[in-house]
């Protein structure tokens, strides 16, 4: 039966993704988000925080592509608590 599955569209599709996992980072919450690209992945991500009972959501996102998506997600991560502690707060 799956061969018909398979045949006629019922079957065999992409895996579907896993949800991306947020990354709690001095008080911020990363979610790593890669764009892909031609068969690579750019570097992206979001940051977001409650401040002054607001909440605040900066995007991230970079030139550099990475050809593994684990590896982009974990340069998306990466790169976004560099942001925070360079510039905290004012970010948003």
């Amino acid at each position: 039966m799956s061969f018909w599955k398979t045949l006629f569209g019922g079957g065999g599709g992409a895996k579907p993704e896993e949800p991306p996992q947020q990354v709690d980072y001095k008080g911020f919450a990363i979610t790593p988000l890669p764009i892909e690209e031609g068969g690579q992945y750019r570097i992206s991500a979001r940051i977001d925080k409650t401040v002054n009972g607001e909440a605040k959501t900066h995007t991230l996102i970079r030139a550099d592509v990475i050809r593994d998506l684990n590896e982009a997600k974990e340069a998306s991560v990466n790169k976004a608590k560099q942001m925070i502690d360079q510039m905290g707060d004012h970010l948003f």
